[in-house]
């Protein structure tokens, strides 16, 4: 970790700086299943991975909580919120497994000068490896009290106790990611590509 001006802090090769421990995710399971805590919905079985050239978000969030997946089971996740985000050179990809082998559904997008851009979102992920540059951030703040991000998401399954982190901007280069889910007020993808291919792995899938 280095300091840098304005406040900044970067760490190289960021990966999911904050994941919720077991007791902690224990405690949020023991929440929903007596109905205390709601999930803002069911997610699939199946990750998607991400890829970005460059993303900039202001008003940054991160915290704990938990997935539920159809039929019940709970997925621990870092959610990252940005009030404000920009993302250069996105991939999303996901296999999908049917009787005639891998499907790879994979769409592209913010690689043709215009960046990609939301308001208010929010990624449930389970591994992030990026260089990050964080300005004034403060880490170990209760994830009801944060104030710099969009704030925890509705029903999201998370103590409003539990450790977050929060910045003013951060910038990541070089993301790869596996997630859950997304999620926006708005989510504008300029020069969309989707397409389904047979197979998956290398050259199919975003990595």
């Amino acid at each position: 970790m280095e300091s840098l001006v304005r406040g900044g802090t970067r760490w190289r090769r960021f990966a999911v700086v904050m994941v919720p421990s077991v007791a902690a995710t224990a405690a949020v399971g023991v929440a929903i299943a007596q109905g205390a805590l709601a999930a803002s919905f069911s997610v699939s079985g199946q990750q998607f991975k991400v890829t970005a050239k460059h993303l900039h978000g202001t008003g940054f969030e991160q915290y704990g909580a938990l997935d539920v997946q159809h039929g019940g089971k709970y997925i621990p996740v870092a959610v990252s919120a940005f009030t404000d985000a920009s993302i250069t050179g996105l991939c999303q990809s996901v296999v999908i497994p049917t009787p005639i082998g891998d499907v790879t559904l994979r769409l592209t997008a913010g690689d043709k000068g215009t960046d990609v851009v939301a308001k208010n979102l929010y990624i449930d992920l389970d591994q992030l490896d990026a260089d990050a540059t964080f300005t004034n951030i403060n880490i170990g703040v209760a994830a009801g009290d944060s104030h710099k991000g969009p704030g925890v998401k509705d029903k999201d399954a998370t103590d409003p106790g539990s450790f977050a982190q929060e910045a003013d901007e951060a910038d990541l280069t070089g993301v790869k990611q596996t997630a859950w889910a997304t999620s926006a007020g708005t989510f504008k993808l300029a020069g969309l590509s989707l397409g389904v291919k047979k197979g998956s792995g290398a050259g199919v899938e975003c990595y």
